[in-house]
């Protein structure tokens, strides 16, 4: 079956999305189609380059481009400013110009390091993103937005930097377990709360990772699209572009709280996700059964939804997220499934909502 192409029009910053079985193994002619150079530095982690370093080795030297693998640990642990340092050290050792590539080959951790470095790398150099997670593909690896963490929260460091090709392999989300292949759900759930109640409703139809398998190809399709719509419109997140933060003030607090290793991003999204639902309750903004929902369809597909943490120690972890302002935090909640919308929260309130949620 050809892929399924999602083109992001983005004027000279314009690029495709390609989304299909064996994608991985035809990826050195796809790159070829916007590079001429002879050399790539790919950066990847330990275990995406065990499992697929050979293949994806095997498509460059195939047209005449030699990878030069710059291998990292794997987890968000290692998403720091001494791992940025030495991919770009490993640039510069290796000779690269400003006219040749950096391929980002992961999950998020390193599709957001890898498009960090090439944005700073002599001021920008070319990427292109190859994601091997169901997180990745729906949402990282889309929209240009790069970074790494700093001890006091996460992406608090990044750039906007816009990749050349975007290339998805379907076929190596069959090596996921089911813990990582849940954490791309709970993303794949956000683009159905926020903007598709189509989508909602389809999870709810297939609501395991067997009985989505069949649509698994048209559900990535669809999340890059919603995700490509609202970037063409607002490439730089200046407005309509932060709903897609829904879940992800509450989310990036949970992820800190536990270090950055007990749970995955899209727990901490998913726990999230059913606390900003309770939030827009007790605003007003919608009914009860939109957090019965959310949760519902997140267990189903094994993900947690209450953090084992106060939800009280919230808000002052917001306030310096990078989403923060200097009175408080811009929160993004429902208006109803499908439906979102940005709501300034002066930091008291949000501390007075949080103790109303934990009080039950």
């Amino acid at each position: 079956m050809e892929p399924r192409t999602c083109q992001v029009e983005l004027g000279e910053n314009s690029y495709e999305i390609r989304i299909g079985e064996g994608v991985l193994d035809s990826a050195g002619a796809e790159i070829r189609s916007i590079y001429t150079g002879k050399k790539a530095l790919v950066l990847t982690d330990e275990n995406v380059y065990a499992l697929y370093g050979g293949r994806l080795q095997a498509a460059l030297a195939g047209v005449g481009i030699r990878p030069v693998f710059k291998i990292v640990p794997p987890g968000e642990g290692h998403k720091t400013m001494q791992t940025l340092a030495e991919i770009l050290s490993a640039l510069a050792g290796g000779g690269f110009t400003r006219e040749e590539l950096l391929i980002a080959f992961g999950g998020g951790v390193p599709g957001d390091m890898g498009g960090f470095a090439a944005a700073c790398y002599m001021r920008g150099i070319r990427y292109v993103q190859i994601p091997t997670t169901l997180l990745a593909q729906v949402d990282s690896s889309v929209g240009g937005k790069t970074g790494v963490d700093l001890p006091e929260g996460k992406n608090l460091a990044g750039a906007f930097w816009q990749p050349r090709l975007v290339l998805a392999d379907t076929d190596v989300l069959a090596t996921l377990d089911d813990r990582q292949f849940a954490s791309g759900m709970a993303e794949v759930i956000k683009y159905g709360c926020i903007f598709s109640k189509e989508l909602f409703g389809l999870l709810e139809e297939y609501p395991d990772r067997e009985k989505l398998q069949k649509k698994l190809p048209d559900v990535i399709c669809r999340c890059c699209e919603l995700k490509r719509d609202v970037v063409q419109r607002d490439e730089k997140e200046t407005g309509e572009r932060m709903l897609l933060n829904f879940g992800h003030t509450f989310g990036h607090a949970i992820e800190k709280l536990g270090g950055y290793e007990t749970h995955t991003h899209g727990e901490g999204v998913a726990m999230g996700m059913v606390l900003a639902a309770h939030t827009g309750e007790r605003l007003g903004l919608h009914g009860p059964k939109e957090a019965e929902r959310i949760a519902a369809l997140c267990q189903s597909f094994g993900l947690p939804v209450k953090p084992p943490y106060p939800v009280t120690e919230i808000p002052k972890l917001a306030a310096i997220d990078k989403k923060a302002e200097a009175d408080g935090v811009k929160l993004i909640l429902l208006n109803g499934l499908g439906k979102a919308g940005v709501y300034p929260m002066p930091l008291p309130r949000f501390e007075a909502l949080m103790q109303e949620v934990e009080q039950g």
